[in-house]
């Protein structure tokens, strides 16, 4: 996959933003620092969900009266793009679709409305929990993980899976969606609201229309925004936007354990990116 691709997913993946503003313009803010010193969660059990998105704005309104959302400058929604990297036989990929304990996510993540980039790496620790490591990658390689290779092999090694340290890793994915983030302090935990989501694999990308992927972010126990999720009738729903938008776009891939995701809440939603509304 080319940096043509990255700017080809950058560039077909409207983002319907209307139902967060209204909600969110009204409420109270909180600005970075305080968000990673109130709830970094590098270490966190992920709860993620399949919405609507007119429902969302319904959530938005419902949630606790001292959650915050994330403010950077004037902005409160922002435009995330994410390359996702594999091996050639989606090593990456394989290990989640058969379940397997020890399995793990190279990405680049690039805030574009601030130019931030970082290398990321998953992976799986003690009881579900998901552990997140990065380091700061240069904007101009979002698509390339040579300048952080070392950081990637030595993080994989440190995590239980040194034999993949040094096997080759291309891009495979890109990803590009708008999202919100929330703070909910009584609890330290955070909601995230994703919408316009694209998968671009080189072929033929797909935009996930009138559904928003909104997820949680947590210690052990559920927060205020899982038992509200719950309240109106979501239920978490096993979805990766690498492994599962990946199934999503080459169907010959192994997939039984996405496929009630799949079919039941995705591939109805799905349009080619350059038809999206």
């Amino acid at each position: 996959m080319s940096a043509q691709t990255v700017a080809t997913a950058r560039d077909h993946a409207p983002a319907p933003r209307d139902a967060l503003v209204e909600p969110l313009d009204g409420m109270r803010t909180v600005g970075l620092d305080a968000l990673v010193a109130a709830a970094s969660l590098q270490t966190r059990v992920d709860r993620k969900y399949l919405v609507p998105v007119e429902a969302v704005r319904t959530l938005l309104y419902a949630l606790p009266a001292d959650t915050s959302v994330l403010r950077i400058d004037d902005l409160r929604v922002f435009d995330y793009e994410s390359v996702y990297f594999d091996t050639d036989d989606l090593v990456a990929y394989r290990l989640a679709a058969h379940r397997r304990r020890r399995r793990f996510k190279v990405r680049t993540r690039t805030y574009l409305d601030s130019g931030g980039c970082w290398l990321e790496v998953k992976t799986r620790g003690p009881r579900g929990t998901t552990v997140k490591e990065r380091v700061a990658h240069p904007i101009g390689h979002r698509d390339d993980v040579t300048p952080g290779r070392e950081f990637v092999a030595a993080t994989l090694v440190a995590r239980g899976l040194a034999a993949l340290g040094d096997v080759p890793l291309a891009p495979v994915l890109v990803t590009r969606y708008a999202r919100a983030t929330l703070l909910l302090p009584a609890t330290a935990s955070r909601l995230t609201v994703d919408v316009g989501l694209t998968w671009d694999d080189g072929r033929a990308p797909l935009h996930l229309r009138h559904l928003a992927v909104v997820e949680t972010k947590s210690g052990s126990t559920a927060s205020a925004a899982d038992r509200l999720l719950w309240a109106h009738g979501h239920r978490p729903v096993r979805i990766s936007k690498y492994a599962t938008g990946l199934a999503a776009l080459r169907p010959e891939l192994p997939a039984t354990r996405w496929n009630r995701t799949l079919h039941r809440h995705l591939l109805p939603h799905v349009v080619p990116a350059s038809t999206a509304e």
